[in-house]
């Protein structure tokens, strides 16, 4: 028999009801969204919602039913005023990144930071433009990935219109008065700053005022021109369209594309920082304007955080991806993309997770058990792999990880991986479960003769119902195979058997200045 609401009930059930969406970190229009996916028929609306949290309406049998299987309840416990949901604050300095105390601070003043910051780069031969990039990660760590005012700008010109084709954005570049060249360059082998052969392709440039050059092979790639106009369309909007940004490579350097200046300098200075600035500003302008953040977080929804998603509205999985860690109520995401055998292009992790010898250098230390890093390995392989992850460390507490990696090759044709996951600790912490007791029972669960860890069905339930709350699929496909053991590095590996394969330095891109000048001379003669 189903459990009867009463009145006297209404009051604690929207009590409960409001916590579970705020710890869910959903708006009610989130909440309404994943009702209809539930249910179509029966589903509450936004407004309905809204009068059953405040206590002003009773809800109907059917939307009880809908509320408790989205939220992973028993009716019971919905109905029972004397249980209230385990609430837990994270403390956000428990998952930061590693960091020091700056005592005695007298040394870290701004002064002396701005003098002996240059020469510390110089002697680990790390550029000024690497060196922006670790700051810039660290800002997008810090505040997990949400900068308002560069949704905001781009909601002002998309109008939030969602999908959005190339036609639709060249419309805009009209408005906005830029216009657009085109030039012809194929893919082609370069030198690398290390004297070693790479594969690239020039895609596009910004030329001041108001110019973008895109090379015609992006005609036959709607996804990727997309993103390339609607990078350029936010030097425009945000910068003025002086051209003080990068031009458009692929297999660029960490976070972005190739240096824009000639001068191939390893010190430090004030361009090298402001280009890579407004790289971030301009790509993160791009994700918002191609993905708003209302309707492409209910496009998500729908589609259960496929990350294939985008095929269906010309967006490259990388996009998806890095959009998904930005706009979902979730917000312990990590994502990145590699170039192999162990190339960092591109790293996000606002949960903290550990990497290994830094993310300027191709380090043949990386734990190859990552997904990415087995894809890496062997390229002929899957093409895409869910998993589980525990990670142990020697001086901390291990942790619970799960992720979705993916072959996909850039515009030259090169394979790379990208990668997206969460952290399920605050996961099954917010959601009333004990993540040590989760550990301890996979520390004590049998292992095949890869040391990989057989999960127990209890565990499995566990994860599975924490996953179905933020609805996102491939964590549930994850369970289908045992919990692989992972570390930052395989020198400290905890397994068993160590991961003892390495494998060469992977090699970098060199600059593309002097395609530009071509194509701008070119284009003057004409």
């Amino acid at each position: 028999m189903k459990p009867k609401l009463y009145a006297a009930n209404v009051h604690f059930l929207g009590s409960k009801l409001r916590m579970l969406r705020k710890q869910s970190g959903m708006t009610l229009e989130d909440l309404a969204t994943r009702c209809i996916q539930i249910d179509t028929i029966n589903a509450p609306s936004v407004s309905y919602i809204s009068l059953i949290e405040r206590g002003q309406r009773t809800p109907a049998p059917k939307v009880l039913e809908i509320l408790a299987t989205i939220f992973q309840r028993e009716l019971d416990w919905l109905l029972d005023d004397g249980q209230q949901p385990n609430i837990q604050q994270q403390d956000s300095t428990k998952r930061s990144l590693d960091r020091i105390q700056l005592e005695p601070r007298i040394l870290f003043e701004k002064e002396l930071m701005e003098i002996s910051i240059p020469e510390l780069l110089n002697d680990a031969s790390i550029t000024g433009r690497q060196f922006a990039h670790i700051l810039i990660r660290a800002h997008q760590e810090h505040n997990h990935n949400q900068f308002p005012d560069l949704e905001r700008a781009a909601d002002a010109i998309s109008e939030k219109r969602f999908p959005l084709r190339s036609e639709h954005i060249l419309k805009i570049y009209q408005q906005q008065e830029l216009n657009v060249r085109w030039f012809k360059k194929h893919s082609f082998q370069t030198i690398s700053d290390k004297d070693s052969e790479v594969k690239t392709f020039f895609r596009s440039f910004y030329h001041a005022p108001n110019t973008v050059y895109l090379n015609e092979e992006l005609k036959k790639n709607e996804a990727r021109l997309k993103y390339d106009l609607a990078f350029h369309l936010g030097h425009k909007i945000l910068h003025g369209g002086d051209g003080l940004i990068s031009s458009q490579a692929t297999g660029g350097e960490l976070g972005g594309s190739p240096q824009p200046s000639k001068e191939r300098s390893s010190t430090m200075n004030q361009r090298d920082i402001l280009t890579a600035w407004r790289d971030f500003e301009c790509s993160f302008f791009a994700g918002a304007f191609l993905c708003p953040r209302q309707p492409f977080r209910q496009y998500l929804g729908r589609k259960a955080y496929d990350i294939f998603c985008g095929d269906q509205i010309d967006l490259t999985p990388a996009v998806i991806m890095r959009r998904m860690t930005a706009v979902s109520p979730y917000r312990h995401w990590h994502y990145f993309d590699i170039y192999p055998p162990n190339k960092l292009r591109a790293v996000y992790r606002g949960n903290g997770i550990p990497m290994p010898a830094g993310t300027l250098t191709a380090s043949p230390d990386f734990c190859r058990q990552w997904a990415l890093f087995q894809m890496a390995d062997d390229l002929n392989a899957m093409d895409t792999i869910t998993q589980i992850s525990l990670m142990r460390e020697s001086d901390r507490n291990p942790r619970l990880y799960s992720c979705i990696a993916t072959k996909t090759t850039d515009g030259a044709g090169n394979s790379h991986i990208i990668s997206v996951g969460v952290d399920l600790f605050p996961l099954l912490e917010s959601h009333g479960s004990t993540p040590m007791d989760i550990i301890d029972a996979l520390e004590i669960a049998p292992q095949n003769k890869k040391n990989e860890i057989l999960i127990p069905e209890n565990i499995k339930k566990t994860i599975r119902a924490a996953a179905r709350i933020i609805n996102i699929e491939w964590i549930e496909s994850g369970l289908n195979t045992p919990v692989k053991i992972i570390c930052p590095r395989q020198s400290t590996c905890p397994r068993h058997s160590k991961c003892t394969k390495t494998a060469p330095i992977s090699k970098r891109i060199s600059w593309v200045e002097e395609i530009k000048d071509k194509i701008l001379a070119n284009d003057q003669e004409i």
